[in-house]
């Protein structure tokens, strides 16, 4: 098209228009551009910095309840946390009822609902009904069929209580099954000291000699009776026993010729006790050797253990088996009727010559010279003797029957117990305060065994209350026949007793503590070395 010519163009008020749309097209741009601007800014993706995250993350925190959700009864990771609780004791249980099978499904779906718990609280949302409702079924089903099986509480309980009960019968049946084997173990003749006594036996019979020994250790009479010695009495049927009794105080003693013992045993030993006494020299000490049979004014009509061994009652309680089968083994054991066992009731009547004695065990080792205890003051008392109640299981509520009146009206429950196996006895004292006489009177009244079961320290506790002197425990260190002792206790101690079954010279006694004992055997004796292997 042709362009027209200047003088036919529109006069100048056209040209103020263009301009001022020129004005208005840059504003619009300018806005456009603006807007473009922002909504790009919009649109990029822009890095969260630190602080804001936190912020996002302590929001959501405060925004889900932990302790609302579990509380709520509409909570799907409650009743999955419940199931999983109860899930776990039937897995147990399922377990000891040997159902395998069972309780590795249990497992198996145990495992399912952890995870389904672990995957929701990584991803920081609540456990939604949806989600849950499958393993929250089939969890259901396996815990209905638990029930099924009897798995439930009640049932559990009671089928426990009568796993429980069967265990203590079995253990209480297994209790006296060891008690009554390690009381025969206690009490069988090892073989080595069944030969010791044949041999010294014979060696008494063949060799003049011996008995020439012996002859000339009787011209020392007067030595039994000197109050001036150190008069010491054990009553013993085991000849190597008695002999580390013997060797131990000798070897130990600053003055081993003022030692005098009298050994008092019975008339099957009493030959090879003489024989080995006679054999062996004990650094000048003095040795009497009796027999209890010789004592003829033991009989039953002073006795009373002696008498009540003439009624058939007693016989069948502790001969037969046949007695009352709730008293333990252990206190229907024979040996604790034994005269030897009892011998130290009557000491004044064995040596009324003597004023005061040891008496020692023939279960002990000496360790210390023990001469000091001639000269410790009993303050007026009968006896000295080490204490025992350290513990409440040594007083003499735990020797003594005390539903029995006589002896809730006589006897203080809590009174300390003390040890026989090393005292010191004031014979002088014994006899005025007629100690024998009590412990007749106590032992007669316990006829039927209702005031206490067996043994020789009940009534000894009874005989001796009140004239009892305390002596510093390291005079006298218990417990190595039976239990574990303190070394420090063992080194101070100046007679260690190995009361309980596990003897030194027994196979089941204890290894540790037997070397102590072994020191005064001297097994290159021509006669040990043939009847033990060393």
């Amino acid at each position: 098209m042709r362009r027209r010519g200047f003088e036919f163009r529109r006069p100048a008020r056209r040209r103020w228009i263009s301009g001022g749309w020129v004005l208005w097209l840059v504003i619009g741009g300018l806005g456009v551009l603006l807007f473009l601007l922002v909504l790009s800014r919009e649109n990029q993706p822009r890095s969260a910095p630190l602080v804001p995250q936190k912020f996002h993350i302590s929001s959501f925190v405060e925004g889900l309840n932990v302790t609302d959700e579990m509380l709520s009864p509409h909570s799907a990771t409650r009743q999955v946390v419940d199931q999983i609780s109860l899930a776990k004791a039937y897995v147990t249980i399922a377990k000891e009822s040997n159902n395998i099978q069972f309780a590795g499904a249990l497992s198996a779906q145990l495992h399912h609902s952890q995870d389904l718990l672990s995957s929701a609280a990584t991803r920081g949302t609540q456990l939604t009904i949806e989600e849950a409702e499958t393993t929250i079924r089939d969890m259901a089903f396996l815990l209905f069929q638990a029930q099924q099986l009897h798995y439930d509480s009640a049932s559990m309980i009671m089928k426990l209580k009568g796993q429980v009960q069967s265990l203590e019968e079995k253990s209480k049946s297994e209790t006296e099954k060891s008690t009554k084997y390690g009381q025969i173990a206690a009490e069988e003749l090892p073989k080595g000291l069944y030969c010791l006594g044949l041999r010294l036996s014979m060696e008494w019979f063949q060799n003049t000699n011996v008995q020439r020994k012996l002859a000339e250790q009787r011209r020392m009479s007067e030595r039994l009776r000197d109050n001036h010695l150190y008069h010491f009495c054990v009553f013993s049927d085991n000849i190597l026993a008695a002999s580390v009794v013997v060797n131990s105080t000798t070897m130990n003693s600053k003055h081993p010729d003022l030692i005098v013992f009298h050994l008092v045993t019975d008339d099957v030993n009493y030959a090879p006790m003489k024989a080995w006494f006679s054999l062996n020299s004990f650094r000048g000490a003095t040795v009497e050797i009796q027999k209890v049979e010789d004592f003829s004014w033991l009989n039953a009509s002073y006795v009373p253990v002696l008498k009540q061994l003439q009624d058939s009652e007693t016989q069948n309680f502790y001969f037969s088996g046949s007695g009352d089968n709730r008293t333990p083994i252990k206190f229907r054991n024979p040996k604790y009727l034994s005269l030897l066992n009892h011998l130290r009731f009557y000491i004044p009547e064995v040596y009324p010559a003597l004023d005061k004695v040891v008496f020692l065990d023939d279960d002990v080792v000496v360790q210390r010279d023990l001469s000091d205890l001639f000269s410790i003051n009993l303050n007026g008392n009968v006896m000295g003797a080490v204490e025992t109640c350290m513990e409440t299981f040594h007083r003499f509520h735990k020797y003594l029957n005390y539903s029995h009146p006589l002896i809730r009206a006589h006897f203080d429950p809590d009174a300390c117990g003390w040890a026989f196996g090393m005292n010191v006895i004031d014979l002088r004292e014994w006899r005025k305060r007629n100690v024998t006489g009590i412990y007749h009177y106590w032992q007669e009244r316990n006829k039927d065994h209702t005031l206490w079961k067996l043994g020789s320290l009940p009534p000894g506790l009874l005989a001796f209350y009140g004239l009892v002197e305390t002596l510093d425990p390291k005079w006298h260190v218990l417990g190595l026949g039976y239990t574990t002792v303190e070394p420090s206790l063992i080194k101070e101690g100046a007679v260690l007793h190995y009361n309980g079954n596990m003897k030194p010279w027994l196979k089941i006694g204890m290894e540790k503590y037997k070397g102590m004992w072994d020191r005064y055997v001297d097994y290159s004796h021509p006669l040990l070395q043939r009847c033990f292997v060393h």
